[in-house]
């Protein structure tokens, strides 16, 4: 069958590129933390069942499981929506073969079920169909409950890669979608609409009727054909392209930062390349998630006591713009890198500019996660102190350490499942900056107080700040000596 011949192509292809054997480190930390994910999602479906008998006395495990699904379809449309890499592959190639365009649309409708990350829950849900639905019921219908969720996964590939094709991920879009969300939960808290019990009825009808399967594989095959016409529609790349963009050109002015002169030009260039590319801007959004930390820990009292968490999240929520941003801080530029060496532009200019940018990232993020000050005047101490630390020190520590990552990255693709750039210098940037802090914080609080954690962090930052310009010169040293290392790196393709 030529679409499985293709799909052998891509897997070939993949292990035989470069890029997969010079990141082996990192391919090899990611398959340990993939065991680990796994190891945890199978205790969780062996333990499952016990769970939801003590959650209700009256509805069985596999009923308040249906009653979930709902939620959980939406919820994961919602995450493919937003991280979900779009499935592409080098088309002009097969074009001028004998190679029906029926058989290459086919190919990349389907390829992305065949993707083990869709069906990394089941260790969840088929230990839970043995132990929560084998039990109570009978094989057969365990063995629909498993049919079922994979048809859901199957749907929810097929229908955000539609909506992700039709009307692209812009904040436009999360913004609606994010609304819908809440929509429904609203009516959900305020019992105008009980969305677990259509769940409920609709899921059970498909597990126990001997031919309720068929609606749920009948949705799979309406997304799939729903994307068949799509491509039909917009088959040859120019076509394609002029439908994304809408035959519209950007216009994104910042004239505002003209008056800072070169540094003012340089930001204006790092946010248009973050506004006009994939890989940045999905990024930086998919960060604007994390501002919700807060509400997984400062409303839960286990937490209450942990000063060092507390402060994680403080810093965490604070400067996730600057981290997510920082960590790539050169690498960004690689594309055009040798191009901006060769400009009349000091390497202190240049540095100045990624440090003011990031000044004005953390600037944001405080401004947003001040509501969390509703909790306490301890919250507000912790963060104006990871404000200061952020600002204070980190900049300086991934304005510096930055210049080890040397690997290429690819604009034009998503953050979503690409590691792309990641190597294992992306995780010794991110531990120090992240975790020090917070033994810091624990060790004081511990031996000493809260209050003394905080106002030693305090006054690192404030001398941080106030030793700006010695702190910027040694990053720009440590840029001249590996500035040809980067350009280096930055030439090869993954």
């Amino acid at each position: 069958m030529l679409v499985v011949d293709l799909i052998k192509q891509e897997w070939r292809k993949s292990f035989r590129s470069q890029g997969f054997y010079k990141n082996l480190a990192v391919s090899i930390m990611l398959g340990f933390f993939t065991l680990y994910i796994a190891a945890i999602l199978l205790v969780i479906g062996f333990s499952l069942t016990k769970v939801l008998e003590k959650a209700d006395n009256v509805l069985t495990p596999l009923e308040l499981f249906e009653g979930a699904m709902l939620y959980m379809m939406l919820f994961g449309l919602a995450l493919r929506f937003v991280m979900q890499q779009l499935n592409t592959f080098d088309l002009p190639p097969y074009q001028v073969l004998p190679i029906k365009r029926s058989t290459l649309i086919n190919f990349l409708l389907l390829k992305p079920l065949f993707s083990p990350a869709n069906y990394f829950l089941l260790l969840t849900i088929i230990p839970f169909a043995i132990k929560g639905v084998a039990t109570y019921y009978s094989g057969s219908v365990a063995l629909r409950f498993v049919l079922s969720f994979i048809l859901m996964v199957w749907f929810n590939s097929l229908t955000a890669a539609y909506l992700k094709r039709k009307f692209g991920s812009n904040l436009l879009s999360i913004v609606v979608l994010f609304a819908i969300l809440t929509g429904v939960a609203a009516l959900e808290y305020f019992k105008i609409f009980s969305l677990f019990s259509f769940s409920k009825m609709l899921y059970s009808f498909f597990i126990f009727r001997a031919f309720g399967l068929w609606f749920p594989l009948g949705l799979v095959i309406a997304a799939f054909f729903l994307n068949k016409w799509f491509f039909h529609q917009n088959y040859y790349p120019e076509k394609f392209n002029s439908k994304i963009r809408g035959n519209k050109t950007s216009t994104t002015e910042l004239s505002f930062l003209k008056r800072f002169g070169v540094i003012g030009e340089l930001i204006s260039m790092e946010i248009k390349l973050i506004l006009r590319h994939k890989r940045p801007k999905s990024t930086l959004m998919v960060s604007g998630f994390f501002v919700f930390y807060g509400l997984m820990f400062y409303t839960n009292d286990v937490y209450a006591k942990s000063n060092g968490m507390l402060f994680f999240v403080a810093m965490f929520m604070t400067g996730i713009l600057m981290l997510m941003f920082g960590q790539w801080l050169i690498s960004w530029d690689s594309r055009h890198f040798d191009s901006l060496m060769t400009r009349n532009i000091p390497i202190k200019t240049y540095m100045l500019a990624n440090y003011y940018l990031m000044i004005a990232f953390n600037i944001i993020c405080f401004a947003v996660t001040t509501p969390y000050f509703y909790f306490g005047m301890k919250i507000v101490y912790l963060h104006l102190s990871a404000f200061l630390f952020n600002v204070g020190v980190n900049i300086y520590l991934l304005m510096y350490l930055s210049t080890y990552n040397n690997k290429r990255i690819d604009l034009s693709k998503s953050s979503a499942m690409n590691y792309q750039g990641t190597t294992y210098k992306s995780f010794l940037i991110v531990f120090p900056i992240m975790f020090l802090p917070m033994l810091i914080v624990w060790t004081l609080s511990t031996f000493f107080s809260l209050a003394v954690a905080l106002w030693t962090l305090s006054i690192i930052g404030l001398t941080g700040i106030l030793l700006r310009k010695p702190l910027i010169n040694a990053c720009v040293n440590q840029f001249n000596r590996r500035k040809y290392k980067l350009a280096e790196g930055f030439r090869e393709s993954a």
